[in-house]
C-alpha cells in the first residue's frame, strides 16, 4: 500500500467523523498555544532586560575593587591593566572626602565631588549631555542630576519642597550653568578650630544622564590639579576633613584610587579581561556576571513554564487517544480487508500513528497562530491595564511575551512527541485484530 494511499485512507476516515475529530484539533490546539504563550512570557522579560542591558554602556565596563591582599589599585596597578589584552581604557577617580558647599546666585548645595582623570575617560567614551570636558585646572563638569540639586540659600525650609520631596518648580535654579563660575567651599582642621575656603570653578559641561533609570548624577567633577590644590588647603589626602598629622607618614603614590573601572573593547572581551584580572588576584566585577545568573534564572524559569505548558498537551492527548481508540473499533472490518488483500502488520500501525500525528501537526499550527494573535494583544493591551491599575507607566520596549523560532520547534516536537505516543496504543491493537472477525463485523 503506497503512502499515497494511506494518506488518502486517512483523509477519508477522518472525514467520517468530522465532530470528533475537530475537537480533538481543537483540544491539542488550545494545549499547544497555551504552552507557547506560558513560555513567551519568560522569553519576552528576558529579551527585555537582556536588550535594555545591552543599550547602556556599563555592559562593557568591569569595576575593580582591589586585590585579593586587601590592597587598593594604585598608578602601578592601573599600568597593568592597560596592558591586558582586549583593553580600550581604564578609568579611575578620587573622591573628596569631604561633601563641598557649592553656591551659585543666590543657591546652594552640597554635593559630592569627585577627581576624574579626564583623558581616560575620553578614551572609554564618556558622553556629556551638553558642553565640553575641562582643559583648565580651575574647570569642572557638573553631573546630570546636579542643578536640582540647589535649593535657595534663603527663605523657610519647611516651604521650599512639595510632597514628593523636590524643590517646587517655581524655586528651583533655571538657568543655564554652562560657562558660568560656582563657588566650592572647602573646610579643614588646625588644631580644634575648623575653617573654610571657597575656590572658584567654572562650569563647563553637564554629564549625560546615568544608563541605570534609578540612578542619580549629583557629583561634580573635578580636575587631578584641582584635587591637588584643595589637598594643599587641607593638608590631608582627599581633601578630608581631620588632623593633618595623621598622614605625614603617606605619600601620594600610596594613596590608592576610591573607584576604577576598565572598559573592555567589546563586549566579547568582558569575559576574557575578567578572567585576566581574576588570574592576576584582582577583585572585579561586571554587568556580565549579573547576566549570566540572570540568564540560569530565566532558562530555569522557561524551563518550568514550558513543563507546565507540556501538561496541557498531555491533558489533550488524552482526546487524541480515545479517539484513536474509537477509530480503530469503528475501522476493524477495512483493518480485517487490508490485511485479506496482504497489508503488514507495519503497514496497518503505520496508517494509524500517521492519523494521530496529523492530528497534532494540525492542532499544533492553529495552536502556534493563536498564540501569536495572543502575544501581540498582551504585548498592546497588558501594559495599558497596568498603567490604568497602578498609575504608573510601563518602561518604553517593555514587552511581556515574545515567541523565538526555538520555543516554536519546541512545541511542535513535544505536541508531536505526545500525538505519536497517544496513538502507539491503538495502532498496536490495530494490528491484533483478527482478520475472520473483523470481516463478519463480530468486533
Amino acid at each position: 500500500m503506497k503512502i499515497k494511499d494511506q494518506f488518502r485512507f486517512i483523509l477519508q476516515n477522518m472525514k467520517k467523523n468530522k465532530i470528533r475529530v475537530f475537537m480533538t484539533v481543537l483540544a491539542t490546539a488550545m494545549g499547544c498555544a497555551f504552552l507557547i504563550v506560558l513560555a513567551s512570557v519568560a522569553f519576552g522579560l528576558h529579551d527585555s532586560i537582556v536588550s535594555d542591558t545591552l543599550e547602556k554602556r556599563t555592559i562593557n565596563e568591569i569595576e575593580v575593587v582591589g586585590s585579593e591582599e586587601g590592597q587598593g589599585i594604585t598608578d602601578q596597578d592601573i599600568a597593568k591593566f592597560e596592558e591586558l589584552e582586549g583593553v580600550r581604557a581604564v578609568t579611575r577617580q578620587k573622591f573628596v572626602q569631604q561633601d563641598a558647599v557649592y553656591s551659585i546666585d543666590g543657591f546652594e548645595a552640597n554635593a559630592p565631588t569627585v577627581a576624574a582623570h579626564f583623558p581616560s575617560e575620553i578614551a572609554s567614551g564618556v558622553e556629556l549631555a551638553e558642553g565640553r570636558l575641562p582643559e583648565a585646572p580651575d574647570e569642572v563638569v557638573i553631573g546630570h542630576h546636579f542643578i536640582p540639586l540647589l535649593t535657595p540659600s534663603e527663605g523657610n525650609p519647611d516651604e521650599l519642597y512639595n510632597e514628593d520631596g523636590l524643590i517646587k518648580k517655581e524655586l528651583q535654579f533655571d538657568e543655564n550653568v554652562i560657562g558660568q563660575t560656582i563657588a566650592m567651599e572647602i573646610a579643614k582642621t588646625d588644631g580644634d578650630e575648623e575653617t573654610a575656603e571657597e575656590f572658584d570653578v567654572k562650569i563647563v559641561g553637564v554629564m549625560k544622564a546615568p544608563g541605570r533609570e534609578w540612578e542619580w548624577d549629583q557629583r561634580v567633577y573635578i580636575t587631578d590639579n584641582m584635587l591637588n590644590e584643595l589637598e594643599a588647603f587641607t593638608g590631608t589626602p582627599g581633601a578630608a576633613l581631620e588632623d593633618p598629622s595623621t598622614y605625614e607618614d603617606v605619600t601620594a603614590e600610596e594613596i590608592p584610587y576610591d573607584q576604577v573601572t576598565v572598559i573592555a573593547s567589546d563586549l566579547e572581551s568582558v569575559k576574557n579581561v575578567s578572567e585576566q584580572l581574576e588570574s592576576q588576584n584582582y577583585m572585579s566585577y561586571s554587568i556580565v556576571n549579573e547576566m549570566e545568573q540572570m540568564n540560569t534564572l530565566f532558562t530555569i524559569a522557561k524551563a518550568g513554564l514550558i513543563f507546565i505548558g507540556t501538561i496541557a498537551i498531555l491533558i489533550a492527548s488524552i482526546g487524541i487517544y480515545n479517539t484513536m481508540t474509537m477509530a480503530v473499533t469503528e475501522r476493524a472490518p477495512d483493518i480485517g480487508i487490508m490485511k485479506a488483500i496482504g497489508a503488514s502488520p507495519k503497514v496497518i500501525k503505520r496508517i494509524f500513528l500517521l492519523e494521530s500525528s496529523y492530528i497534532g501537526l494540525i492542532g499544533a499550527a492553529i495552536g502556534i497562530a493563536a498564540a501569536y494573535v495572543i502575544s501581540i494583544l498582551v504585548n498592546l493591551g497588558l501594559p495599558l491595564l497596568l498603567e490604568t491599575a497602578f498609575n504608573e507607566e510601563m518602561p518604553e520596549g517593555l514587552q511581556f511575551s515574545s515567541i523565538p523560532s526555538l520555543l516554536i520547534v519546541i512545541a511542535v516536537v513535544i505536541c508531536l512527541v505526545v500525538t505519536i505516543l497517544s496513538g502507539l496504543r491503538p495502532a498496536k491493537r490495530a494490528t491484533e485484530i483478527d482478520v475472520l472477525k473483523a470481516m463478519r463485523r463480530e468486533i
